[in-house]
């Protein structure tokens, strides 16, 4: 296209569905005829807003030769229907993106892109595997909308489902939902204190009869409260599943913080291997920066500060948006899909680098061993972490008490920067706690670089018959900071399986598998690698009562006496992914 386009933009399209509701979307496109190919973003949060726009900058795309479709969802801002989370997505996403490719601008390719839900609108519309959907973009999103967005390792994500549905789904769209439910317009001021008051509702028990999303304003809120299990309700949108039957090539972006970054990762890896056709297996690129949940020009992860290189127009995203869909949608063969798949941000180094993989062929799977003298509780106990295996040591113990539980002090969450902020920041007063097991390597004699998968191994006994284990990998810097870099959490209940749960045998030793995603950090000379094991992290996940209650339901808040494993018959440890330098 030359340096000057003459755009067109109009407003408010309507897009009609195969059950009669009319979605609404505006169009952005070169003056003229075309045809153009097409590339469309479905999102619940306002197609005129500024955080639609900064996805990818529509004005540019269309001065780049492109048809930018942005379309308010089912029930959302501009379109007719009721707002039902994921439920609609597949065939609204099937239909809109064939209206599309009718349309006498196109040129009948189409490509999808967009952040978080708006990545979610594009996996399910390629499940429906609509004829004229040539690629996807998904950015910062997940592939199991059980086990990655809503619950994780079994735990209902609390402060990120709280503050999202309620600001963001909710508050933020009233007018609609309140339509759609004949819901009294005061109910908007009640949400306005849910909002400014969510450390109250953190707190609500029980959770089920959580008062401000009811009456039809967040049906599919409660309905995720009552599906606790990875059952037939989940299972009709997974992503991960349905791997085998998607056909397109897709570019995932991710990041270190981010509260998707599991599925983003699975979601690569699913079509690498699993793909419909050997176009969409090959035409898988993956790239996770150190960034959190809706970090876009920003250097910044909470409080870590990760270099200018690090912001996402420091790479130009948009070009890299851009360039993908030229060789897609225009057939440009720009070299786009001969590089390297995998493009990651190593922390510590501060640096890009292309890989071939990932994960890392060559990096060393290498096992770190809680040690202590019965006496890891908090920084100040006599946890350690090495290579060496344990023999005969004595376990530690701490008390959970729910009522008490351990804060949540940033990491994978979203969406509210005050109530759920997210991103690296100091743990040191988290591990003051005598409720948080430490282990730390005593200081590095020179840098070693983890990159790759993340899991801990966990011997451990409790005396509730069901509990929770979480885990934390923590960067402790020469002066003392402790840097979060990646946690995640099991619910006992589910250590075998997150569709048939089973409860605990008090004080019977049980094998758990923590699973905390991925990294790619380099521990500096002078550094310590440390873990923190504890039973609670909120509100980033709920609290587990300790009562063996399945459901949301509890108001009785039980105590548990934790005891955690390391000896020769009961070695537990995190295993890390470490590259050779």
């Amino acid at each position: 296209m030359p340096d000057s386009v003459t755009l067109k933009i109009e407003n408010n399209i309507p897009v009609p569905m195969r059950d009669g509701v009319t979605l609404y979307a505006d169009v952005y496109r070169p003056e003229g005829d075309g045809p153009y190919p097409t590339i469309l973003q479905r999102t619940p949060y306002d197609k005129t807003t500024a955080l639609t726009n900064t996805m990818l900058d529509p004005i540019r795309a269309a001065q780049a030769g492109f048809a930018v479709v942005i379309q308010d969802t089912r029930g959302r801002h501009a379109s007719e229907g009721e707002f039902y989370a994921f439920r609609d997505d597949p065939n609204d996403g099937y239909d809109t993106v064939e209206w599309a490719a009718s349309q006498s601008w196109s040129n009948g390719k189409v490509g999808m892109y967009g952040a978080s839900y708006v990545g979610a609108t594009q996996w399910l519309a390629a499940t429906a595997r609509p004829p004229h959907l040539v690629t996807i973009v998904p950015n910062v999103t997940a592939s199991n909308y059980h086990d990655g967005w809503t619950y994780q390792g079994g735990a209902f994500e609390l402060g990120f489902n709280m503050s999202w549905t309620l600001l963001q789904l909710t508050l933020a769209n009233f007018k609609n939902v309140s339509g759609a439910q004949n819901v009294p317009q005061e109910r908007r001021a009640d949400l306005i204190k849910a909002v400014d008051g969510m450390t109250e509702g953190f707190n609500h028990l029980p959770e089920s009869d959580y008062p401000h999303l009811d009456s039809g304003l967040a049906k599919y809120y409660y309905d995720w409260l009552a599906h606790p299990d990875y059952d037939d309700y989940w299972k009709s949108l997974c992503i991960e599943e349905k791997h085998p039957e998607i056909d397109v090539p897709a570019m995932h972006i991710g990041g270190w913080y981010d509260i998707f970054l599991g599925g983003t990762i699975r979601n690569y890896l699913g079509m690498s291997k699993s793909g419909a056709t050997e176009t969409a297996r090959n035409g898988q690129k993956l790239i996770i920066g150190p960034w959190n949940h809706g970090a876009r020009g920003s250097s910044m992860a909470g409080r870590h500060y990760f270099g200018v290189l690090s912001d996402p127009l420091a790479i130009n995203l948009d070009g890299i948006h851009l360039r993908w869909f030229d060789h897609w949608l225009k057939d440009d063969k720009n070299g786009s899909t001969d590089e390297p798949p995998v493009r990651i941000f190593v922390m510590g180094d501060d640096v890009w680098r292309d890989e071939q993989e990932w994960p890392l062929s060559r990096a060393v799977e290498t096992k770190y061993y809680l040690h202590s003298g019965g006496k890891a509780n908090s920084k100040n106990g006599d946890g350690v972490l090495s290579t060496e295996q344990p023999v005969g040591e004595q376990s530690d113990v701490f008390l959970y008490n729910p009522a008490d539980p351990v804060p949540t002090v940033g990491g994978a969450l979203c969406c509210n920067p005050y109530f759920a902020a997210n991103g690296a920041y100091d743990q040191n007063e988290v591990e003051e706690r005598n409720d948080v097991l430490v282990y730390s390597t005593p200081p590095l004699e020179r840098d070693l670089e983890v990159t790759g998968p993340v899991t801990v191994t966990l011997w451990a006994s409790t005396s509730a018959t069901d509990t929770d284990f979480t885990a934390k990998l923590v960067d402790v810097c020469e002066d003392g900071c402790a840097r979060n870099l990646t946690d995640g959490i099991i619910r006992a209940r589910y250590r075998e399986s997150m569709s048939n749960p089973s409860l605990l045998k008090p004080g019977k030793a049980y094998c758990y598998e923590i699973d905390l995603w991925a990294t790619s950090n380099v521990f500096k000379a002078g550094h310590r690698i440390r873990l923190e094991i504890s039973s609670s992290n909120f509100p980033r996940f709920d609290r587990n009562t300790n009562t063996g209650n399945i459901i949301a339901g509890d108001t009785e808040l039980k105590p548990a006496l934790q005891t955690v494993f390391h000896d020769g018959e009961q070695a537990s440890y995190v295993s890390l992914s470490v590259v050779p330098r």
